[in-house]
């Protein structure tokens, strides 16, 4: 796959919610700096955080609406549109940016950036 295609296979996974195939689309040693779960270091971490994604979200899409690539570089910008499963009346709406560092076909590390206020929904169910 072309580093475009990675980004693109990355939101498709994410909006199926099959997020087991889309941790596959990281390295064993991928690195995230997520903006609400905090710096996270390994593929075996972020497989055990993202198991329990479906039980935390009613509803969760994130339409990519730019990538751009650069190398092995990548840049997305997206729309969050959500429902957190304790909260499912609360429409939680966002605009992210991802920023994306690929080596040998797969995510090594990325990074999360959006207002965290619209995920309150999804926050006081912790």
């Amino acid at each position: 796959m072309t580093i475009k295609e990675i980004i693109e296979t990355y939101y498709v996974h994410a909006n199926s919610g099959n997020w087991t195939a889309w941790c596959d689309l990281f390295d064993e040693n991928q690195v995230m700096d997520e903006q609400l779960a905090g710096h996270i270091e390994s593929l075996a971490t972020l497989r055990t955080m993202m198991a329990g994604m479906g039980n935390v979200y009613a509803v969760f899409k994130n339409k990519p609406i730019h990538i751009l690539v650069d190398g092995n570089k990548a840049a997305a910008v997206s729309h969050i549109s959500a429902r957190a499963s304790k909260f499912p009346d609360i429409p939680i709406e966002a605009e992210v940016m991802n920023y994306f560092e690929i080596k040998d076909g797969k995510i090594v590390y990325m990074a999360n950036f959006h207002d965290s206020k619209p995920f309150k929904p999804f926050l006081d169910q912790f």
